[in-house]
């Protein structure tokens, strides 16, 4: 108990000093996602309130409906938050708007060079940090060591989709409600969106040309969505085309999946003996790949950022300090042990030993190391982003398209309609829009 207080204390200690400059009996309300760590967040606040005076109201939302609130709210200057949890789609398109307070002067203790150059360019406009981030994320493949060696198979570092599909039939066990592997078909750009986006990429597709001209009517994309449908009639479990981060989770902690391709962040969950019942037979590879030289996996952050005309910005950044700060990470790791800190925000993580023990923090920053936004297909493209396209209009195209993909996972249409859809969905708004 003495170490935990005296890291509370110390995680603390950087803010309290600057706490004279907020009003004792202020609230600020923080609009969040309902990821585990984020939960744990929550967990902590009350650390924060008694050495600052500050207290913190928590809207919790499923990811699709934090992502509608918080856009709704910020386009409309609605009002409702003073901290947002967004990620690195909105962050540079938000702070090019206006809509974000620059997060330039940020305590010299809190060392913003300390935060992963991924991160602090994808969370950056014009070199400017509009948003801090809580953790990073790529994706990677997690799964069942004792399934694969009962399945005579060997888990490459680097594998390639095929050997994925051979690994998943082979450890599918229907009897035992066992599926060989879980991904996401819920539909929304940020969930099954984003997982279709990437697998996509490495079989050479992408979402525009070079003269933004929709691509779904080529080959490309035909082949990445009928693997993606055939490997998940074989080898998935059933209803997969509501399933998102949360459910595929849920399963795999049960032990009804034999593999999972999805954020690194989820690795210390699905580590937890508290929470999984095959904690202590999971292994770790990079996503898959074609062989075309694109893996599928994504570059992601969930970041607080302030919304311009908040009424609370010295404490939202008080706030965010604490929360994304290097002392924080030390207060969580001296209650909940190194594997359960908030990962792929801070070069100073992977740069301690403690840390480097655990068994998933390698292959974390090995896969955040091997995404590369500003060059995120095989063939070239205008646009910067992986699993996103960041242009404003994305959003509302991509949750379209990915809703009519998602029908396809439900088996109310063929994949030759829904490409069909996808290219004129896309197509029409950029019209509109005024790309072609």
């Amino acid at each position: 108990m003495r170490k935990n207080a005296l890291c509370a204390a110390t995680a603390l200690s950087v803010f309290v000093a600057g706490s004279a400059f907020a009003d004792n009996h202020s609230t600020i309300t923080v609009a969040t996602v309902n990821n585990g760590d984020m939960i744990r967040m929550q967990g902590y606040t009350d650390q924060f309130t008694e050495a600052t005076g500050i207290g913190v109201e928590w809207v919790t939302l499923e990811e699709n409906v934090l992502r509608q609130r918080v856009t709704t709210d910020i386009t409309t200057k609605g009002g409702q938050f003073d901290i947002m949890t967004i990620g690195m789609y909105e962050t540079p398109i938000w702070g090019a708007n206006g809509w974000l307070i620059p997060l330039d002067d940020l305590s010299a203790e809190y060392d913003v060079d300390d935060i992963l150059p991924a991160m602090r360019g994808g969370l950056s406009h014009d070199g400017t940090l509009y948003a801090a981030p809580f953790y990073g994320e790529s994706s990677m493949v997690m799964y069942r060591t004792d399934l694969m060696e009962a399945a005579g198979l060997e888990m490459p570092e680097a594998p390639t989709w095929e050997f994925i599909r051979e690994a998943a039939i082979a450890m599918t066990d229907r009897e035992n409600d066992i599926n060989g592997i879980c991904l996401r078909g819920k539909a929304g750009w940020g969930e099954g969106g984003a997982f279709i986006t990437v697998t996509a990429n490495s079989f050479g597709a992408r979402w525009f040309d070079e003269d933004w001209n929709a691509q779904f009517d080529q080959p490309e994309w035909a082949n990445a969505l009928n693997f993606f449908v055939d490997l998940m009639a074989e080898a998935g479990p059933p209803g997969y085309s509501t399933n998102g981060f949360n459910e595929n989770l849920s399963l795999f902690q049960q032990g009804k999946c034999g593999m999972w391709i999805d954020a690194t962040v989820a690795a210390s969950f699905v580590t937890n003996p508290d929470d999984s019942t095959v904690a202590d037979s999971v292994g770790f590879a990079l996503a898959p790949d074609t062989g075309m030289g694109k893996r599928s996996n994504w570059l992601w952050a969930w970041a607080l950022a302030i919304p311009a005309g908040t009424q609370k910005e010295a404490e939202a950044k008080q706030f965010i300090e604490w929360a994304t700060s290097k002392e924080y990470i030390e207060l969580v790791a001296a209650n909940e042990g190194w594997a359960n800190v908030p990962p792929g925000a801070r070069t100073s993580l992977y740069e301690n030993p403690e840390y480097q023990a655990v068994p998933f923090a390698q292959m974390t920053l090995d896969s955040i190391n091997a995404a590369d936004p500003t060059n995120p297909t095989v063939k070239p493209v205008p646009y910067v982003g992986i699993q996103f396209v960041a242009i404003p209009e994305f959003a509302g195209i991509a949750t379209e398209v990915s809703q009519e993909f998602s029908a396809v996972y439900a088996g109310q249409q063929s994949v030759e309609e829904a490409l069909e859809k996808a290219q004129a969905i896309t197509n029409d708004a950029m019209e509109a829009a005024g790309y072609r």
